[in-house]
């Protein structure tokens, strides 16, 4: 048993040849074999284009089975990726191939098409990846991509992250940080040749990569792409399509679903709301929305993983009612991501669950009242540093080896890990208590006319930056025929009380104000605190 990507990949085409690998909705699927043949043809064209092991490759493009595959060859042959989101500006693409020092950019046409108003690097060679899947055809006959002397402590990718915070970093991933967490999220919720995953988060992070692909091409699973983003229209008849068995997804997305379909129609009517209000009534209501919710999700999932922020606490209360298979996970880019987490026969309300296979976690400095302090973590899949940033790296490592999270929590006497919130976030209140504006942002986003909000500090008070479902607002105003400017006051005013009835003393807030646009987001959909701080 050896932790690379070129060991576990070869075993897997081994064992699953004929079976489908990666295709997108409603396509013909590349089989383990096809893709096999794919990477020996791209690992042979990256070296003729020079490329030798150690050497950086950039990787910008939407999800695809030609992403996933140049991702393979990649690593497989010993270079190092550089994966880089979809989303990201051009001028920031450039940052990235300059400070990584990457040789080759594999792209899409469209992304290119962006990136010719830049200057790039010189020496970066640019390949439209769609035109070199069609040249890369030459017939295969046998598969063995551990061949080239891969180690387990040898880089395999440089991952650049901003996060909440601002300053880019590239994230220093080895073979064995990698392929640990692909391989042993099978522990958490075992997978076979037979499961569908359906896509939906972005390749490049570190989320989706390493358990919603690494993960599917170690044991053998089929992965589906959407050609188009995953908007309702798209994504409803895919589910039904695919039926997948494993998905991945962020709180806002379900969050979202729960807010526009789950809670509007329990809350329609007077009666309604009086029945709902009622807890064994609301249990009942949440298991037959429950059903609903997972025939409309296909029928067959077994394990919808949420991570990469913190879940609305109303929102997981519904899923567990309603016995969906959901199950909330936690990591950092900087620890490939997999920290801890529970499948969904485990899980316990409002926790991410315990430390995952290898993986140590402490509370470090708890408060002794609460048991809270910041979350530090050790394991084999714990990154080497920041590339080309030992200043910084030595801020979160320690020379024993624990990455200092920046997140704060607790845990249970069964070792169960309940999240509170990002140290710097955190807001001294008068008293010096600590206040978690993230548990206040849940509150808000309770109330049926808010789309997202912000809760920040400005000179001693707590403001809260509120983003309105205008549509939602227009159509209600059009039923009573008032104007919105009218009641604008009235309803900032509405929230304000509705989260200070909710809230300690120390919690008030002292004034709402509306966000004019949507929040800037990371590709996890959350909120990017330094524009705003």
């Amino acid at each position: 048993m050896k932790y690379t990507i070129p060991f576990l990949l070869s075993e897997s085409v081994k064992k699953n040849s004929g079976r489908p690998a990666l295709t997108f909705v409603g396509e013909t699927p590349y089989t383990y074999h096809d893709i096999a043949g794919h990477i020996c043809n791209s690992i042979a064209f990256l070296q003729k284009q020079g490329i030798s092991k150690g050497d950086k490759v950039a990787l910008w493009g939407t999800n695809s089975p030609q992403w996933g595959i140049a991702y393979l060859a990649i690593t497989s042959m010993g270079a190092v990726v550089v994966p880089i989101l979809p989303e990201t500006l051009p001028s920031d693409v450039v940052n990235i191939l300059d400070h990584s020092e990457s040789k080759l950019i594999f792209l899409t046409e469209a992304l290119s098409a962006k990136l010719a108003e830049e200057k790039t690097p010189d020496n970066c060679v640019q390949i439209n990846l769609e035109d070199h899947f069609d040249e890369a055809t030459e017939a295969q006959t046998t598969y063995d991509f551990d061949i080239f002397d891969v180690k387990e402590d040898d880089l395999a990718a440089i991952i650049y992250t901003s996060g909440t915070t601002g300053r880019a970093k590239g994230v220093m991933l080895t073979q064995r940080n990698i392929s640990h967490v692909g391989w042993h999220s099978n522990d958490i919720q075992p997978i076979n040749n037979q499961d569908r995953f359906l896509s939906v988060l972005p390749l490049a992070h570190t989320y989706e990569n390493s358990i919603g692909f690494l993960l599917a091409m170690f044991f053998g699973a089929c992965v589906h792409y959407l050609r188009k983003a995953p908007t309702a229209s798209v994504l409803m008849p895919a589910l039904q399509e695919v039926k997948p068995t494993l998905m991945l997804t962020v709180p806002l997305i379900i969050e979202k679903v729960y807010r526009q379909k789950i809670i509007r129609t329990f809350t329609k009517t007077r009666f309604m709301r009086f029945v709902y209000g009622i807890p064994v009534f609301r249990k009942v209501l949440h298991l037959i929305a429950g059903k609903k919710l997972y025939k409309s999700f296909g029928g067959h999932l077994k394990f919808f993983g949420i991570g990469g922020a913190k879940l609305n606490a109303v929102v997981e209360k519904f899923l567990y009612e309603a016995k969906f298979p959901y199950a909330i996970g936690y990591g950092l880019t900087e620890s490939a991501p997999l920290l801890a987490g529970a499948n969904p026969h485990y899980v316990r309300l409002e926790s991410t669950g315990p430390a995952y296979t290898g993986i140590t976690i402490k509370i470090n400095n708890p408060n002794s009242d609460t048991g809270e302090g910041e979350i530090w973590a050790k394991g084999p899949n714990v990154m080497q540093g920041y590339y080309k940033e030992p200043e910084l790296t030595a801020e979160v490592l320690t020379p024993d080896g624990w990455l200092k999270t920046g997140d704060l929590g607790k845990l249970d006497k069964d070792g169960y890990l309940y999240i509170l919130g990002r140290s710097k976030n955190v807001i001294i209140g008068a008293s010096g208590k600590n206040i978690y504006p993230e548990e206040i942002e849940a509150l808000i986003n309770n109330f049926p006319l808010v789309a997202d909000s912000l809760v920040i500090e400005r000179k001693g008070r707590l403001v809260a930056l509120v983003q309105l479902n205008m549509e939602e607002l227009e159509k209600q105003f059009a039923e009573m025929k008032i104007n919105f400017e009218t009641r604008k006051e009235e309803i900032l005013e509405d929230i304000r009380k509705y989260v200070n009835g909710r809230v300690s003393q120390l919690s008030q807030l002292q004034s709402v104000v509306i966000q004019p646009t949507p929040f800037e987001k990371t590709a996890t959909l959350k909120i990017k605190r330094y524009l705003y701080a």
